[in-house]
């Protein structure tokens, strides 16, 4: 095992504190309202101050280095930095000091950007007081900061995957080669997810179930990786490097040696999800040949407990699930994502027969044998149009909100593509229909995507251009008419010309949906970004990361994502999976309730107000000859949230790096009195 990593120390009691402060410009963000030169005039003559600058970008390569530079040459021992919010750069000046042979709990950083210049541009001497205050009341807190280690764990070497499409199935393997023992979950009884209804990829037209296949294999056939379909996570406790988790797997329900005859003599039949309501299948079934596993599942929620009759024999189908209890070192949320299911009505859906989403047409084509004619309703097709941007790009105030009473603003970024692609597979097997594609931009972003477009215009697909917020209108068409369907729309591209087109099928490209996983999210304490989809620590430095630590995304649940983006982002949690748990512990921020002995009289005031389970606890102990209570923190449980700080009647629980001492000095220097400036230092 590779030698532990020791941060430098540095002793307060021995070493005078020697304050350097750094007002950064951001580019522009911070320096257009705050007067950042009076800022470190202002701050220069504050006590224990050595050395204050300003400089455009403190988080570049140049602005480190003079960080660097001051560290090792005038010998600061302690950093104040104001900049933009601390999530984005506060690791990336911890790293800066540290190289430069500093403890990284002695720095403080100061949100200056979205604390004071987004919220003042109007006002940019009432900016630049405000920035003095905050940044003289980092330094008072930083003449208070002590040298700290990060909490060291061990860590167990098996990471848990919660979904069985290719997200999972990717992040699953890629882990498992690191060595890396993994548990593969799958709420549905097979394996592959979304790309399992699908019949061809884009851009490359291959066939995606074959694809999937061979990923399956590699998966299932993996020593490190043991997977658990019809299954569920329900109940997670613990931290990172050991969470103990409880799965809860239902029964099959048929055996190896029934299952065949049972799934024959089964008569009770329910809307087959697999063809999005397009098909009925039965109870006891698998979605397609060659699904994996590939013994018939039952399907508990739809079936009615009715026996099955079977050589004369009553056979009564049992569930009969299994709880397996594991240790994760680190969880990785690969829960996809689910197509909008428009409202009824939206577009004449669910009240016109000829109105269906694009992955209902998708899987209706897969059963169209090559050489006969489309046809939808019992009439033939011979009119499409397809409709952009349904459950996509929604705006407030226009569109109807969603259940939750939001509307989805965002873009799905893959129905474009997708939809241009069924465009041009539809030409080519149906060459003499007539396509429309409606849509407000069109955003072939992908590599090879764009070619698809210029393969539909090229094949006469004719476009109509709509604003967001002028919609087509779908409405049924008189009886007798030509067409079953009309659809209007104000096209743009002829300059706001209406236009009416008859059609025998409407097809909506539908958009992504964030999954319905509450009990999930509540079970583990993650965040939902605005878009409801989980949300990454940081878009940039962390993406894949939660802000749980040891909770990984995969996939779409993070948003969405075409198959490509899906495999790059499983393999990147893969990634961080490993270099998490490769070596077999792990380390966590020291930012943790920290108890004063000699303060603590065991009140348990502290142990009432705890939010996390096992964070803090009252024990006994001899003192002196005689039992006494005093509060213990386990700092793997503790969030630092504070709550016990605030109900201790003794001032004997702190926060390290956020103590009493440091809140009451910060309050202190934000009430001083900022130095006066002339007109001519103005």
């Amino acid at each position: 095992m590779p030698e532990e990593k020791k941060f430098p120390e540095t002793t307060p009691a021995s070493e005078e504190v020697r304050v350097g402060v750094y007002t950064c410009h951001c580019g522009g963000n911070i320096s257009h309202v705050v007067r950042c030169e009076r800022v470190t005039k202002s701050l220069g003559k504050l006590s224990n101050v050595v050395v204050a600058r300003t400089d455009p970008s403190f988080c570049s390569d140049t602005g480190q280095a003079i960080i660097e530079k001051d560290i090792k040459e005038l010998g600061v021992n302690r950093v104040v930095i104001g900049a933009c919010a601390p999530s984005l750069h506060e690791q990336t000046f911890r790293n800066t000091v540290t190289r430069a042979g500093l403890n990284p709990y002695l720095y403080h950083h100061v949100g200056l950007r979205e604390q004071d210049s987004w919220v003042h541009g109007d006002d940019k001497d009432g900016a630049t007081e405000k920035a003095i205050r905050l940044m003289s009341a980092g330094v008072a807190k930083a003449r208070l900061l002590i040298p700290l280690d990060p909490i060291r764990l061990g860590a167990e070497k098996q990471a848990l995957v919660i979904g069985g499409g290719v997200a999972g199935l990717r992040s699953a393997l890629d882990i498992a080669r690191q060595g890396i023992r993994v548990t593969l979950v799958e709420k549905s009884p097979f394996l592959g997810g979304r790309m399992a209804q699908l019949e061809s990829i884009f851009p490359t037209d291959e066939e995606p179930r074959q694809l999937l296949h061979e990923l399956i294999e590699q998966a299932a056939a993996y020593p490190n990786i043991t997977v658990l379909t019809q299954a569920e996570v329900t109940a997670v406790s613990g931290y990172v490097g050991n969470f103990n988790v409880r799965v809860t797997q239902r029964s099959r329900g048929v055996s190896d040696e029934m299952a065949e005859a049972l799934a024959a003599a089964c008569t009770q039949e329910t809307p087959d999800e697999f063809n999005y309501g397009l098909t009925r299948r039965k109870v006891i079934c698998r979605p397609y040949e060659g699904c994996y596993p590939p013994l018939p599942a039952v399907d508990w929620e739809h079936y009615d407990g009715q026996p099955i009759q079977l050589n004369g024999k009553s056979v009564v189908l049992k569930d009969e699930p299994q709880v397996h209890e594991l240790t994760a070192g680190a969880i990785v949320l690969a829960t996809g994502f689910d197509p909008y299911e428009p409202r009824r009505g939206e577009y004449g859906y669910g009240e016109i027969p000829e109105v269906a989403t694009l992955p209902q047409l998708i899987r209706a084509l897969s059963r169209v044998p090559e050489g006969e004619p489309l046809t939808w309703n019992g009439h033939p097709v011979r009119d499409v149009a397809l409709i952009h941007c349904v459950g996509s790009r929604e705006l407030d105030g226009v569109h109807e909100p969603q259940a939750d009473g939001q509307v989805n603003n965002y873009c799905s970024r893959v129905c474009c593509t997708a939809s241009l692609h069924t465009a041009v597979e539809l030409r080519q097997r149906f060459p003499k229909l007539n396509l429309y594609e409606l849509y407000q931009d069109i955003r072939t972003y992908g590599r090879g995507h764009e070619e698809i477009y210029r393969q539909a215009q090229a094949k006469m697909v004719r476009f109509l251009r709509y604003h967001g917020d002028e919609r087509p209108e779908v409405a049924a068409a008189p009886a007798g008419d030509t067409h079953p369907v009309l659809v209007r729309v104000k096209d743009t591209l002829t300059y706001g010309e209406e236009i009416e087109i008859p059609v025998d099928l409407v097809v909506l490209a539908v958009g992504m949906m964030p999954r319905q996983i509450d009990s999930l999210v509540n079970m583990l304490k993650v965040s939902r970004g605005a878009d409801r989809f989980l949300l990454e620590a940081h878009p940039k430095l962390r993406p894949v990361e939660m802000a749980v630590r040891g909770i990984v995304l995969a996939g779409t649940a993070q948003g969405p994502m075409n198959i490509q983006e899906s495999l790059s982002a499983a393999s990147a949690a893969a990634a961080k999976v490993a270099s998490l748990l490769g070596q077999g512990r792990v380390e966590l921020p020291p930012f943790v309730a920290r108890v004063d002995e000699s303060k603590c009289n065991g009140a348990g005031a502290c142990v009432e107000a705890c939010l996390e389970e096992g964070a803090i606890a009252l024990q006994t102990f001899q003192e002196n000859g005689r039992e006494v209570k005093r509060a213990v923190v386990t700092p793997a449980n503790c969030t630092g949230c504070g709550a016990c700080v605030g109900v201790c009647p003794n001032r004997a629980i702190d926060v390290q790096a956020w103590t009493l001492a440091q809140y009451e000095a910060m309050v202190d220097a934000i009430a001083m009195e900022t130095p006066a400036f002339s007109e001519a230092e103005k």
